[in-house]
């Protein structure tokens, strides 16, 4: 049996309705699993429920995430944040680790995922950093904009290789690495573009996007076929 694999919700606040970039889930669908888009708002028990029930969950893009949740004001320059999104992927989280589920997230997922193990982010990359790289893309976005450097020793290396040319849409990023988690590549300036928990079943998130890539990019479709595989 295929496993299924649960999505977080991307939410449009100015239309009242939550939806999902196709991308998402053709990309698990083209690596053998069955994608599921989850609501945006349950309780504790329904939140179990659906970890128990699903075989691996897919912490997508989206909206910032709230610099209160790792003890920060919210700068001018930060974006948007979505408390309903924060709310789910934080009690969502928690369940998946107590029980082991493989976890892959993509861009925003992996800010949330390193600031949910006790990591902190960059609210801005342009005006807290002194980068030159071009880190959010202009369409189309399955375009390469920056090469990365993969480690060598980690998950990541073995499945792509030292280097990845790899598109990129964020203006936030991780500022110190949660201690739980280990670097997997890296962009020219430094910044952390994969991460991976060596003691979990499967929890990897890259800071960029092989939604966009998979189907032109042989490197993105690799990433979700290894979380597929770990789901079943």
């Amino acid at each position: 049996m295929k496993p299924v694999i649960g999505l977080i919700p991307l939410v449009d606040k100015e239309r009242e309705s939550y939806w999902m970039l196709p991308g998402y889930m053709t990309g698990i669908s083209r690596a053998g699993g069955i994608p599921v888009m989850l609501p945006l708002e349950m309780d504790d028990s329904d939140i179990r429920q659906t970890a128990v029930a699903l075989d691996g969950f897919l912490f997508t893009g989206g909206h910032d995430v709230s610099p209160s949740l790792y003890n920060e004001n919210k700068l001018p320059e930060c974006g948007p944040v979505c408390p309903q999104r924060d709310h789910l992927e934080q009690r969502l989280f928690a369940c998946a680790r107590e029980m082991d589920k493989p976890v892959l997230g993509i861009c925003r997922g992996l800010q949330m995922i390193n600031v949910l193990l006790g990591g902190t982010l960059f609210q801005d990359i342009p005006s807290q950093t002194n980068s030159n790289v071009e880190h959010h893309g202009k369409p189309p976005y399955d375009r390469p904009v920056h090469k990365i450097s993969v480690i060598q020793g980690t998950p990541l290396f073995d499945l792509c290789g030292s280097t990845m040319n790899v598109n990129s849409y964020h203006h936030q990023s991780i500022k110190k690495l949660a201690e739980r988690l280990t670097a997997m590549a890296c962009a020219e300036d430094n910044i952390v573009e994969a991460v991976y928990d060596r003691e979990a079943r499967f929890l990897w998130a890259v800071q960029f996007h092989p939604e966009f890539a998979y189907r032109t990019d042989p490197d993105s479709l690799k990433i979700f076929e290894a979380f597929v595989n770990a789901c079943c």
